[in-house]
């Protein structure tokens, strides 16, 4: 069988797209290239086929590596050489890598990647049953006033009082990227749905009730599986995986009465067992015809619900609460228009338009353009994804405009 992977090109900052970078991928012990391909103007790459095991491996517990490994090198005149060994490929699925190169002329050494085996396939440490779990109210004693999306994430890459790297990672990011790392895309998307939404009320619930920085720590979670859960730098995600987090990234988890995110325990339920969501049960449950909400519920009691907070970190303006499309109008409009205009200077593949707060062609063509680039379905409607999405990127290339940055 085979997989897909496609590739986005960056500068370090990850908002700036590199043009022309030589990238190739090869097996794991084998230099002859498998493909070669060069990023366009965005920085993007076409999808290419790899081949994967039987897609069967990856729907059952089991000794056989359900994914396949790569290994991808990506240089680029100006830019230093970046290797990734281990991009895992699932059988009918799209892997999305992005390649964040270093100029040659900054200081440190560019970090190549490593990605280790996925959770439910390698041997990792369970969550480490001590009493600050069993003690801890699961309703968390919230520390901060409300629950605001975090714009980033300080993720500790080892245990809390190992000597390891602090990594500042876009939240919608890491959210990714450890659901990549925890389940598999392949499965049912019920189940992918209640995992990614335990995924972000444990991630919360650790931001926002500020569990390792009382303790004394800079960072805001870990990713040991010992105390949090998994996060690979560098790792490849999943094109479905990454949609389904842009489509609920606001989410959490909360009782009756409970308004912070609730810290929801979970583990594979084969290797492991926890009082939390079984991850291979949930997908088990999926196969039966359960919903997201009935999956959390069979494991959580029926009086968990799904909870949002409509206030995201560093987003300049909320989502209107409707789409924009063809003949919408009005300031929401034209502060999009303005935004992809921004946008464009550095993705110059993204129609420029008249902001004139007037949703017409032009504009439509501009956020089809936006959207293919990005990842989301290129249909030219501004719904809830795709608005946080040009804000978000909005954001970043403004950032990096700035004095300083």
């Amino acid at each position: 069988m085979k997989g897909k992977i496609r590739f986005a090109v960056t500068q370090q900052n990850g908002f700036i797209p590199i043009k022309g970078a030589k990238i190739v991928v090869t097996g794991m012990d084998d230099t002859r290239p498998l493909a070669e391909l060069e990023s366009d103007e965005d920085g993007m790459t076409q999808e290419i086929e790899l081949e994967a095991p039987d897609i069967e491996y990856s729907l059952e517990p089991g000794d056989v590596k359900p994914y396949s490994e790569y290994k991808v090198f990506s240089t680029e005149q100006g830019y230093r050489e970046l290797e990734v060994e281990g991009v895992e490929i699932l059988a009918d699925r799209t892997a999305v890598l992005k390649l964040e190169m270093e100029p040659e002329q900054q200081g440190e050494l560019t970090e190549d990647v490593l990605i280790g085996p996925h959770t439910l396939y390698g041997d990792y440490p369970p969550k480490i049953p001590e009493p600050e779990y069993k003690e801890m109210d699961e309703s968390g004693e919230i520390v901060l006033s409300r629950v605001v999306i975090p714009e980033t994430i300080v993720v500790h890459d080892g245990a809390p009082s190992s000597n390891a790297k602090n990594y500042y990672v876009r939240y919608t990011d890491y959210i990714k990227n450890v659901a990549s790392s925890e389940i598999y895309a392949t499965w049912p998307e019920s189940a992918i749905y209640a995992n990614i939404l335990c995924i972000m009320s444990f991630t919360l619930n650790r931001v926002y009730t500020e569990w390792y920085r009382n303790k004394g720590y800079d960072f805001q979670i870990t990713s040991s599986t010992a105390y949090d859960q998994k996060w690979i730098y560098g790792r490849n995600t999943y094109a479905n995986i990454d949609r389904i987090v842009d489509s609920i990234f606001n989410n959490y988890l909360s009782r009756p009465g409970v308004k912070q995110p609730i810290f929801t325990s979970y583990c594979d339920g084969v290797k492991a067992d926890c009082l939390g969501l079984k991850q291979w049960g949930s997908k088990t449950l999926a196969d039966k015809g359960y919903s997201a909400i009935e999956i959390i519920r069979y494991y959580y009691g029926n009086d968990m619900y799904i909870n949002s907070s409509n206030v995201v970190s560093g987003i300049p303006s909320s989502f209107p609460g409707y789409n924009l499309a063809i003949g919408s109008s009005g300031e929401k409009v034209r502060q999009m228009q303005n935004q992809l205009n921004r946008i464009a200077r550095n993705y110059p593949a993204i129609t420029k338009v008249t902001p004139d707060g007037v949703f017409g062609k032009q504009t439509e063509q501009a956020v089809k353009d936006f959207q293919r680039i990005f990842g989301y379905p290129a249909n030219g409607i501004v719904d809830y994804p795709t608005w946080y999405g040009i804000s978000s990127i909005f954001v970043g290339v403004s950032r990096i405009s700035e004095p300083g940055t």
